[in-house]
């Protein structure tokens, strides 16, 4: 421990840096507290306060422009991809999608202070074709103050923090090895509430080859679109469906087929919402395998929907 203490006394700028560089660029790694232990160690410094704020803005919009180049090239297949790979696979059914269809580019400030949602949300923003100075304006702003908060927390609470690295720094070894275990209990914990999430969410799926065939028959499915309303109107939807902004709103007769769509992996919003429909008693619903991303893929086409009042 004395060592990694000894590293962040005269690398931490650096050190700081590429914490903020892999949290933001979507790896689980928390790197709030690390900042707040950087601003902490340079309480009372107002020149070395100043640097760390840059670094770490420069850092988060680094990270950021990434996820923001890259949504602009793979849109969906990037969502996509850093949904599955999240930790937080519940931020997928209803947050960073609907925060940018409401609020547009100023959701990138919140974004930073939400676990699992600043790749995200740049991403989006790319996606949206939201254009290069709105981005970095918006984002550097988010970064500005997510930064500042963390340093703001080192400051006030300095004494605390340096009370508990002098006493991981007299435990030695076990001050380093406490570190890790913290740390591999943080990852575990949320790898364990992302396993009850998905095994919350399992059930029977249609695919898109059977929906297509079952909305020519006579007693063809409801089909619910439960995307945010924004991104229905600007990418169309399966013909016929219906956009759903609440369930509460959806009135459903016990016995009716229905299919539920959205765009996240794991059918994450379509499934939560086929949960509670089923809680209902309505017990014919499934949600439609690979959402809208997979009935694009088949060519099959998309429309302007009507929308549930």
């Amino acid at each position: 421990m004395d060592a990694l203490l000894a590293l962040l006394q005269s690398h931490g700028l650096w050190i700081v840096f590429l914490a903020v560089l892999l949290d933001q660029g979507g790896l689980p790694l928390p790197s709030f507290p690390v900042v707040a232990i950087a601003g902490a160690l340079a309480q009372g410094d107002t020149a070395a306060l100043a640097q760390l704020l840059v670094v770490v803005t420069a850092a988060g919009l680094l990270a950021d422009a990434f996820w923001y180049v890259a949504g602009r090239r793979y849109a969906a297949r990037l969502l996509e991809w850093i949904c599955r790979l999240s930790l937080s696979p519940d931020s997928c059914v209803s947050g960073a999608r609907q925060s940018y269809a409401r609020y547009g580019a100023p959701s990138l400030i919140a974004a930073k202070f939400v676990p699992g949602f600043a790749a995200l949300a740049t991403a989006l923003a790319g996606q949206y074709r939201l254009g290069a100075f709105r981005f970095t304006f918006w984002d550097g702003l988010g970064c500005l103050l997510w930064g500042g908060s963390a340093i703001l927390v080192g400051v006030v609470f300095a004494d605390a923090v340096r009370e508990v690295l002098d006493t991981l720094s007299e435990l030695g070894r076990w001050g380093g090895a406490l570190f890790i275990v913290a740390l591999a209990l943080y990852i575990g914990r949320k790898a364990l509430l992302r396993q009850r999430f998905l095994a919350q969410i399992r059930m029977a799926r249609i695919d898109v080859d059977e929906l297509s065939a079952r909305l020519a028959d006579d007693d063809a499915p409801l089909v619910l679109d439960v995307r945010p309303r924004a991104v229905r109107e600007a990418e169309g939807s399966i013909p016929g469906a219906l956009g759903v902004d609440d369930p509460a709103q959806v009135e459903v007769a016990p016995d009716r087929e229905v299919v539920i769509y959205c765009a996240c992996p794991n059918e994450a919003s379509a499934a939560v919402l086929a949960k509670r429909l089923m809680a209902r008693g309505v017990v014919r619903v499934r949600p439609l395998q690979g959402g809208i991303a997979a009935w694009r893929a088949r060519g099959f086409r998309v429309e302007r929907l009507p929308r549930i009042e």
